[in-house]
């Protein structure tokens, strides 16, 4: 008895680990295919851009990135879809063994079925069972054969039961496993189209590459200068954060050398907010791809220098509109000489900087709203880009807005 209790404890361990399997393989190939359309959803929108910006003539630098950017996308979308084949094929060889072991499962139970019903038709007749029961030897020995003729009964049309359960178990597999087959078809021929889009963008960025090794030292010349012009943005920035935390600490009557604001019972519920949305914040715009990403990164074109980066730079379509990512007070408009207007917005003690617009919908004091349109991002006329620049910090310290900013 203690053995069979064992049996039927393992057996059903056994039953929960592989329904446990198939639930986390599931959720995996849901996160997969997830990942996958946003990741083609990307490319296509920058197909779009470089459509819409095919007459300009843009410059070696700004092709270099593209180049970089798509390559980055198209490589990873391979590397999922391959994690999706690979699944797929586990998903496939788990569902072929479970066929098999279904199979054998339902030969034996149609056997065993089959014997029973021989059984059956044998002592068919009604005199049989009179005659079984009338040989009993008393009335309790009657009775347990009355309960022992209702049991079999009921056990043949369980067994009868079961065979139906376990027909359609394998042919919901079958069908289960024809389906992925094809979805790994389907995903395999993807795959080929996506590695044929890679090589040739690899290419087109190796002849450009050669183009410009030519003429190295410009370029690197050119580089310096635009980081200097951004580090140059970003020091003004800094200054104005650094006055502003300085004036609410002394109106809190606080040590104006911090590094934070002092906050009002409202600002503390905003920065509260603010924090309660990381990672569900709109887009500053409708429709972008990032160009740039955050942080201290190796420069495309010559690996000795490198490229800091306080936010994202992100490409959107001309007469784009810059939006506020979430509910603030414009604390800034800064106008600079030979650079295009910047507005910094504070959420409490956390703040969102957009750069690079056109046209400004907004002046200092303004409170806005999650998806206010602030300003039109500025395009480039000699190369058609429309690029914003996107920084968002607590206090003085920048964070990266991909962990902020809802799938960048």
């Amino acid at each position: 008895m203690q053995r069979t209790t064992s049996y039927k404890t393992f057996f059903l361990c056994l039953v929960l680990l592989c329904s446990t399997l198939g639930f986390a393989q599931s959720s995996k190939q849901k996160q997969l295919e997830s990942r996958r359309q946003e990741l083609r959803r990307e490319i296509q929108k920058i197909n779009e851009l470089q459509k819409e910006h095919k007459t300009k003539a843009k410059t070696e630098l700004s092709l270099i990135e593209d180049f970089n950017y798509k390559i980055n996308v198209l490589t990873n979308l391979i590397k999922v879809t391959n994690q999706q084949a690979n699944l797929l094929t586990r998903e496939i060889n788990t569902n072929q063994d479970h066929i098999s072991e279904l199979r054998d499962e339902l030969k034996q139970l149609k056997e065993a079925y089959a014997a029973m019903i021989v059984k059956s038709y044998k002592s068919r007749n009604a005199q049989s069972r009179i005659m079984f029961l009338l040989s009993s030897e008393d009335f309790k020995q009657a009775y347990k054969r009355i309960q022992y003729i209702e049991q079999y009964s009921n056990y043949q049309k369980k067994q009868g039961a079961l065979i139906k359960s376990k027909t359609e178990e394998l042919q919901e597999t079958n069908v289960k496993l024809l389906k992925q087959q094809e979805d790994k078809k389907k995903l395999i021929a993807e795959n080929r189209i996506t590695q044929k889009s890679l090589e040739k963008e690899r290419r087109d960025h190796e002849v450009l590459m050669q183009s410009i090794r030519k003429n190295l030292s410009m370029y690197a010349t050119q580089i310096k200068q635009k980081q200097r012009e951004a580090d140059r943005i970003d020091k003004e920035i800094d200054r104005l954060i650094k006055e502003a935390i300085a004036k609410s600490n002394a109106k809190a009557g606080k040590k104006s050398s911090s590094k934070t604001f002092a906050l009002t019972a409202e600002e503390k519920v905003l920065a509260s907010n603010f924090i309660a949305n990381r990672g569900k914040l709109p887009w500053p715009v409708e429709r972008g791809v990032v160009r740039l990403g955050y942080g201290t990164q190796r420069h495309p074109i010559d690996n000795s220098l490198t490229i800091k980066s306080n936010g994202v730079r992100i490409a959107t379509s001309k007469g784009a509109k810059a939006r506020a990512v979430f509910d603030g007070e414009v604390s800034e408009i800064l106008r600079m000489k030979h650079v295009n207007p910047i507005v910094m917005i504070r959420h409490g003690n956390y703040l969102t900087i957009y750069k690079n617009l056109s046209k400004v919908y907004v002046k200092k004091g303004d409170k806005v709203t999650t998806k206010q349109e602030i300003g039109e991002v500025a395009t480039n006329p000699s190369n058609g880009e429309t690029i914003l620049s996107f920084i968002l910090s607590k206090g003085r310290d920048t964070e990266n807005p991909a962990r902020w900013i809802y799938k960048m």
